[in-house]
């Protein structure tokens, strides 16, 4: 029987540089309220959400990307013919083949890298991260992109009181490559199917496409059963994460959970008995909830204003449609 020649990876994988890229379009929630009975500060009350972005017809989710996806090498001084990945993670790409991510690895390099898309929701960057990190150290790419990437625009009823004011558009990078050390701890995911209904898409596209309704579908949401469970199921992944890496809240530097909602976060970082000295992401204020791309885009606005630094440990946790959740213990670039 023939013997398999083993891959030759890296001992560990690390995120080498971040990018990001926000729409030029500020929306205030003024603009929100032309089409909601609601208030500035009942939104602000409830998701701590002032302002989000919004995409022009030009900022498609490929043109996103690539300028999110060209910040974060040169954060990580690689060059794009060393790429050999390109994973996409998103749910606001409206074509269902070919896949966006081959779109995107062609404007970037000239290596012909694999590439493809994962529909993982609000989590979808923890499982592009873990997917790099595995093919890093497997040996199948040298350097990995990974991109959360979303027009949530596109998805949402301006109509609905619940989620009108909820999601924003932009795109975060990260550059994942080999390490000497553990630099991405191990991932605590998984998936709560009898909880799909939470979080959903009004009705399927054939829906749509085949007339039996006239709005365009977007995405829904039970905001009380969410809240429940990102608060305290969230924060049981949360700590076994940090368990999983071997580490306590009092060794953290810094807190990136996906930005759904500010009370959320806010809840977490109680439950989690977070010191005082971890700095927390609160990107969701002037953000809004980006899905995807939401971990990302926090954690390169935190690095650009100097919140956070190179080298801080970071735990990061995704959570969403599905119901679907991935954290882990980062070192930051």
């Amino acid at each position: 029987m023939a013997k398999i020649k083993p891959s030759k990876g890296a001992p560990y994988a690390r995120i080498m540089g971040v990018g990001g890229y926000r729409p030029t379009r500020v929306v205030p929630n003024e603009v929100i309220l032309e089409k909601i009975d609601s208030s500035d500060e009942w939104i602000r009350s409830r998701s701590g959400i002032a302002t989000r972005h919004w995409a022009s017809p030009e900022e498609t989710v490929t043109a996103m990307s690539v300028e999110a996806a060209g910040k974060a090498l040169a954060d990580a001084g690689v060059s794009p013919e060393q790429i050999g990945g390109v994973i996409v993670s998103t749910v606001s790409h409206f074509k269902q083949t070919p896949a966006v991510a081959t779109e995107i690895a062609d404007r970037i390099t000239p290596s012909k890298p694999a590439a493809f898309d994962i529909s993982a929701g609000c989590a979808g960057f923890g499982y592009g991260l873990t997917l790099a990190k595995g093919m890093v150290v497997e040996g199948s790419a040298e350097y990995v992109l990974v991109i959360g990437v979303e027009r949530l625009s596109d998805l949402t009823d301006l109509e609905d009181r619940a989620t009108a004011f909820l999601f924003g558009d932009g795109a975060g990078a990260v550059v994942v490559g080999p390490s000497q050390e553990p630099e991405i701890g191990p991932t605590v995911w998984g998936s709560e199917g009898d909880k799909s209904e939470t979080i959903k898409q009004t009705v399927p596209w054939t829906d749509y496409r085949d007339g039996t309704v006239e709005r365009f579908p977007a995405i829904t949401q039970e905001g009380q059963a969410v809240f429940r469970w990102a608060v305290f199921e969230m924060a049981k992944v949360a700590q076994q994460a940090l368990d999983a890496a071997g580490i306590t809240a009092a060794d953290l530097d810094v807190f990136i959970p996906h930005q759904a909602n500010m009370r959320i976060i806010d809840s977490m970082v109680k439950t989690l008995k977070l010191p005082e000295h971890v700095t927390v992401a609160r990107d969701v204020e002037t953000t809004g909830n980006t899905s995807a791309a939401s971990i990302p885009l926090a954690m390169e606005r935190l690095l650009a204003t100097g919140q956070a630094k190179s080298g801080d440990t970071a735990l990061v946790i995704g959570f969403g449609a599905g119901l679907v959740y991935a954290a882990t213990v980062v070192t930051l670039p």
